[in-house]
């Protein structure tokens, strides 16, 4: 979707850049319920109700109530920033510094060719240094603020950035508990972490899937072929806890229980096995 350089120093690395991700959202279109026809949307003056042409159309920025500031695509084009075709680096920080709700959107950077000897220099590079570059790239004439990391498979990963003054705050939400509300005792947090411990294993991203998506899609499917539909009982809502302790309890005691009486034998560090703290936390699961 994009072609330039990777710019640091007196380098560059011609790359590629492919998106990393493909939504696979179910997109519906609006119908009309009785004639089944597809809905066309028109822009209306409401002052008159007449449909108005798209070349008769500006931007408007609300200073206030009905109040606007026009501004015209011309002076817009001129403030766009110089369509370069460099990726231009301008820090490398430590990967623990980012918090992830700065990142926004991924991209695969692939060599260009002839350039993959100067790209995998770049990668081991970062790699065995831990860093993350920080630079700007102009993509679809805007600039953004991007973070190239080294990923799985021998590839560099560009994420796109949201800049600091877009990131809300924690200090600012309401409601928000004080230091003292969130205080614990000794004993709740050695069983909260036996029980992270009883529930850890390895990430393994293909296992989760989008179950509400693939409902939707049996839905249509389902529909499709004509079978009728009984719309299910809503779910019910999930009561409040009084006691802490008394649900890390019993946590503890549904993962302990179904690994049965005598368990398996411990790890090195007490632990179970992953594959018996994953068969645990299946059946614990399906217990509550």
């Amino acid at each position: 979707m994009w072609s330039g350089a990777i710019s640091f120093g007196l380098v560059n690395v011609p790359v590629k850049l492919y998106s990393a991700v493909s939504r696979k959202t179910v997109r519906f279109n609006q119908l009309s319920a009785k004639t089944g026809s597809r809905i066309a949307q028109k822009r209306v003056d409401p002052t008159t109700g007449e449909e108005v042409a798209y070349e008769d159309i500006v931007k408007g920025y609300e200073l206030t109530k009905d109040r606007y500031v026009l501004i015209s695509q011309d002076e817009l084009d001129a403030l766009d920033p110089e369509r370069t075709r460099t990726i231009d680096i301008e820090d490398f920080v430590d990967i623990a510094d980012i918090d992830p709700v700065y990142y926004d959107h991924p991209y695969y950077l692939v060599p260009d060719k002839g350039a993959a000897k100067a790209y995998g220099l770049l990668l081991d590079a970062m790699r065995e240094s831990g860093k993350v570059a920080i630079a700007r790239v102009v993509l679809r004439s805007k600039e953004q603020l991007v973070a190239i990391r080294p990923a799985f498979d021998d590839v560099l990963m560009m994420e796109t950035m949201i800049f600091a003054d877009e990131v809300v705050p924690p200090g600012d939400i309401e409601d928000l508990p004080d230091a003292d509300e969130l205080k614990v005792t000794d004993r709740e947090l050695r069983m909260a972490r036996q029980l992270i411990d009883s529930l850890s294993s390895d990430f393994e991203p293909e296992k989760y899937h989008d179950e509400y998506r693939e409902k939707v899609l049996e839905l249509i499917e389902r529909k499709a072929s004509g079978e009728e539909i009984a719309v299910q009982p809503e779910a019910p809502q999930p009561t409040k806890v009084p006691d802490l302790m008394a649900a890390l309890e019993a946590s503890l005691a549904a993962v302990k229980g179904s690994d049965g009486d005598g368990g398996e034998p411990a790890a090195a560090d007490g632990r179970k096995s992953s594959a018996t703290r994953s068969g645990g936390r299946k059946q614990a699961a399906s217990k509550s």
